[in-house]
């Protein structure tokens, strides 16, 4: 069996520069490291890098080549850096409009400051499902990604805050709306991921072995994963971070502050302000779904506020500091992921990994599949990325899956989950770093602690367990 496998993994033109020489996996070695140091409240940049050297030196490079696959990959992440920086800006600059803190004060009125426990969990509960819809929206019906993020959630703070709700639990919401949708739904970022990406992948993958994959056959496969994630939703908002949490009455740490004029933010919306704000945010949206590119729609949202007279042209340069500010550790974060991940592949240890595998596997098919999917789990941590790893994971894993015998239907359950562990609690995931940055703008949200643990814990190991049971039972 590991004969025919080996055989199959090398018509699928893998990188050559596989070493055996060391005992020790880079990739594993890698992640453990970034994943410890994050844990251990080391800034995410840091950790990031930390690891990425650790695991090129483990992996046979030289410190020179591990710099120079570093610095190769750091230009990966640039374009979504200023995509966030951008809409930060964006975000900061509708703030200055009034319209955020309208719809914070109509929902505080709408609670009221004496209502009974029952009504407030309504409210509660009410608000963390409209959340969902709209991340869930963000992804399929209008596919904006986490571009709303920065604009909806911060005003929502003052609200949450009332309610005490437990913002770990809105991250989790979020998380699962930003996910879960592409994985099961053929439309939007969906039609991408399921359709171009993983369907493509596989069947190339498989094309030489006799693999190949209907469309109808891809979100029945991911239906299964999908449902274990939809479990851990429910723990999370029902059990897990039910109870209250107090939280400061914070002013936002960037659009309200950094020395800006009285003046400058005005005290009560106006008529204009209001107008000028969702014509910024239509346009903004409308240029994004048209062209692709968040950092263009997030420039002409704050151009048009600017001409509006939001803010005074002279102070748009201060207003799009203070909101890449805002964006700036996000920014380095999605860099810093792109370098890990250059250094990773330059090893030649993710390869290894998977053949190493085989070899611990024997012919236990129950095995072989927990051992892919953890696999993907270590794969996937550090680059944080299922669009960007499945290339990387369909290589690997189809021609192991056809060998121990699973079908054509837990093939693509096991590519697709493997994948998709890198979103749902990466450290270096859009799907959590878009979360803690509207959660975060008062400062009372800790990225690891507060949304990639949670996340971590109630996704990631439903995925692994419905993973599996798809893999086994289609």
């Amino acid at each position: 069996m590991q004969t025919g496998w080996l055989i199959a993994l090398a018509a699928c033109r893998l990188p050559a520069q596989v070493k055996v020489g060391h005992s020790m996996n880079a990739v594993i070695i890698a992640v453990l490291v970034m994943v410890g140091l994050s844990l251990a409240r080391v800034s995410v940049v840091l950790a990031l890098v930390v690891g990425a050297l650790v695991g090129g030196l483990v992996g046979g490079l030289s410190i020179e080549d591990t710099l120079a696959a570093f610095n190769d990959g750091v230009g990966n992440g640039a374009k979504v850096a200023l995509a966030y920086a951008t809409l930060g800006a964006f975000a900061v600059a509708i703030s200055r409009s009034g319209l955020p803190d309208l719809l914070a004060n109509r929902l505080i009125r709408m609670l009221g400051m004496g209502t009974s426990a029952s009504r407030q969990a309504t409210v509660k509960y009410l608000l963390l499902g409209s959340v969902l819809l709209v991340a869930i929206s963000s992804q399929n019906l209008i596919p904006v990604h986490i571009a709303f993020i920065p604009i909806l959630i911060p005003p929502l703070l003052k609200v949450m805050n009332q309610l005490r709700m437990d913002r770990r639990a809105v991250a989790c919401a979020l998380t699962f709306g930003l996910t879960a949708p592409y994985m099961l739904l053929p439309v939007g970022f969906g039609a991408i991921f399921l359709n171009d990406i993983l369907l493509a992948n596989i069947n190339n993958a498989g094309a030489a072995l006799g693999l190949e994959i209907d469309r109808s056959m891809v979100p029945v496969a991911m239906g299964v994963p999908v449902a274990g994630m939809f479990l851990g939703l429910l723990v999370a908002v029902f059990i897990s971070y039910r109870r209250p949490r107090d939280y400061e009455m914070a002013e936002l740490a960037e659009g309200h502050a950094h020395g800006e004029s009285s003046d400058s933010t005005p005290s009560q919306p106006h008529t204009l302000g209001l107008v000028m704000s969702v014509v910024a945010i239509i346009a903004a949206l409308a240029i994004q779904l048209y062209t692709g590119s968040m950092i263009l729609g997030g420039l002409v949202g704050f151009s048009l506020l600017s001409v509006g007279g939001i803010f005074k042209w002279r102070e748009a340069d201060d207003l799009f500091t203070s909101g890449m500010r805002m964006m700036a550790l996000i920014g380095f974060i999605m860099i810093s992921a792109s370098g890990f991940a250059a250094v990773m592949e330059a090893t030649g240890d993710v390869t290894s990994l998977v053949t190493t595998s085989v070899d611990v596997i024997g012919d236990n098919r129950g095995l072989a599949a927990l051992l892919m999917l953890l696999v993907g789990l270590f794969i996937t941590l550090g680059i944080g990325s299922s669009f960007s790893t499945i290339p990387i994971i369909a290589a690997l894993f189809v021609p192991m899956a056809i060998e121990f015998g699973f079908s054509p239907l837990a093939t693509v359950a096991l590519v697709g989950t493997a994948a998709a562990l890198g979103d749902a609690g990466s450290p270096a995931s859009d799907s959590t770093l878009g979360p803690t940055s509207g959660l975060n703008v008062d400062r009372q949200h800790d990225h690891i602690w507060d949304s990639v643990v949670p996340t971590f814990l109630h996704y990631n190991i439903p995925l692994i367990a419905f993973g599996w049971a798809a893999a086994m039972a289609l």
